[in-house]
């Protein structure tokens, strides 16, 4: 299965960190959205969209590809690091446009990432360390596992 993943990692390069140790074992080509924001997706069979989590969401910029570019009738993933407390709410708003896309969801994986963001940088950060190699090695275990 012909597999791709949009993504959005900035800060830390938390979610890249897990893509990257995914591509290392699976055949699947990496999509920064940012490079590539208008990068055509059509070819390939399974789509992830990977982002770490803003305000409990999808990056703005993960969504807006999504809304935009994202072909219906495909299957896809999600990935993403979060430095707050995981919630499976802060897939909400991507699921739904994959679901007005008629995209056939086949699983999600988040886990903490390092995250100094505003009044956080003053106490040096939340969820140092992440994400760890038992992070990374979930991920690519989530991977491997996908329906």
């Amino acid at each position: 299965m012909k597999t791709a993943i949009v993504y959005y990692s900035k800060h830390h390069g938390n979610t890249k960190k897990l893509l990257d140790a995914i591509a290392e074992k699976h055949d699947v080509t990496l999509i920064d959205v940012v490079a590539n924001k208008d990068a055509d997706v059509s070819e390939f069979d399974r789509i992830g969209l990977a982002s770490g989590i803003y305000f409990s969401a999808f990056a703005k910029q993960i969504t807006a590809f999504a809304q935009e570019k994202l072909p219906e009738n495909k299957d896809v993933f999600f990935i993403a690091t979060c430095g707050a407390p995981a919630a499976d709410s802060f897939f909400n708003g991507i699921r739904k446009i994959t679901d007005s896309k008629n995209c056939r969801f086949v699983g999600q994986y988040i886990c903490n990432g390092y995250d100094t963001f505003g009044p956080f940088k003053l106490v040096g950060g939340l969820k140092k360390g992440h994400p760890d190699a038992e992070d990374i090695r979930k991920a690519v275990e989530f991977y491997e596992g996908l329906k």
